[in-house]
């Protein structure tokens, strides 16, 4: 079986089970409006799976410097919240719609500035000439999926944040801190493909 048919059976028999719920982040209703978005989780197709992960320039004005998926807001040109993710994948960092498999969707994730995240999962061929654009991309790089999706490497930290206390999943790998957003949807992948082992 390819590793696009085992993930794509793996999130089916995930399906409808109650993703990761931390204080302060999934679900809470903030009072903002919500923001669709969506993210490409894209997994590159080698004997041991990567996944494919940017770094944001410390100059932008939100999430600066922050690990995280190619992604973003739905815009009105999108057709779904797939063409929303790989839209952005293609503009961050050259990855052409059409070298994506598209797997699935896995959970939600709302954050807590309003926005309402789709992962979209993919599975990508490696070799690819990818391009990242300085404007949105400071730095691109690979990350072992079975490292990502290990429990012991998903630690919980706690945080006081305006008042209280706030949780979050953070995952440190060569050095550098996926946490956040991304973690918490790597977390949720995490727990679905389990179901499936």
């Amino acid at each position: 079986m390819s590793l696009a048919e085992r993930l794509r059976d793996a999130l089916d028999q995930g399906r409808g089970r109650t993703p990761v719920l931390l204080e302060g982040d999934v679900l809470e209703d903030t009072g903002l409006p919500i923001v669709p978005a969506a993210v490409l989780v894209p997994i590159v197709d080698r004997p041991e799976p990567t996944v494919i992960l940017t770094e944001r320039p410390k100059t932008m004005r939100k999430h600066p410097g922050q690990i995280s998926f190619p992604g973003g807001r739905r815009e009105p040109s999108d057709e779904s919240l797939i063409a929303a993710a790989l839209r952005e994948a293609e503009e961050e960092i050259g990855l052409a719609p059409a070298d994506v498999d598209v797997i699935g969707i896995a959970d939600v994730y709302r954050t807590i500035t309003g926005f309402e995240v789709t992962p979209v999962v993919g599975v990508v061929p490696p070799g690819l000439a990818l391009r990242p654009d300085p404007g949105e991309v400071a730095g691109m790089f690979e990350a072992p999926l079975h490292f990502l999706l290990d429990p012991d490497r998903q630690i919980i930290r706690t945080v006081e944040f305006q008042g209280s206390e706030r949780s979050y999943y953070e995952i440190i790998w060569d050095g550098r801190r996926i946490w956040g957003a991304t973690a918490a949807m790597i977390v949720n992948l995490s727990r679905r493909l389990e179901l499936a082992a």
